[in-house]
């Protein structure tokens, strides 16, 4: 039995693995599980807190494995929980956790930053157009399964 995929798919797949494997070695390397960084990460994207339902949608990790590393994040002084409507919590960093997020998930999005800032403008809009056309168009497929 052959491979479904075409060269392009697979190379495709090898980037997006060879990303996650890039993000997780940073998260490793600041001292923090892949979940964690995923948390303080969209905070930090956010503001001070979101959503608990917007770091589990912009992630795509499960509300469960979210909610273990919520609470050793708040054993820890990191972030609190607060209520936010009758169904939604508000995931908020402490002072320390505000300190901490700045040394970690902040450090994140500034190597981010830099990355992007080394490309011309014309490559950052052609990279995320396509990447929506590619997101846009899976979803639309997986509504047919």
């Amino acid at each position: 039995m052959g491979s479904y995929a075409s060269e392009e798919m697979k190379r495709f797949n090898h980037l997006l693995g060879e990303l996650d494997g890039a993000y997780h070695e940073i998260s490793f390397k600041l001292g923090l599980s892949d979940s964690a960084m995923t948390i303080l990460y969209t905070i930090c994207d956010k503001g001070e807190s979101c959503l608990l339902q917007e770091i589990c949608l912009q992630s795509g990790v499960s509300k469960q494995t979210i909610n273990s590393a919520i609470r050793k994040l708040e054993a820890e002084g990191i972030l609190y929980l607060e209520p936010a409507g009758a169904k939604n919590k508000r995931v908020c960093l402490t002072e320390k956790g505000k300190a901490f997020a700045a040394k970690t998930a902040g450090k994140v999005i500034q190597m981010e930053n830099e990355v992007l800032a080394s490309w011309t403008k014309e490559d950052i809009e052609k990279y995320l157009d396509l990447t929506k056309q590619f997101l846009e168009a899976m979803k639309e497929k997986a509504k047919s399964l």
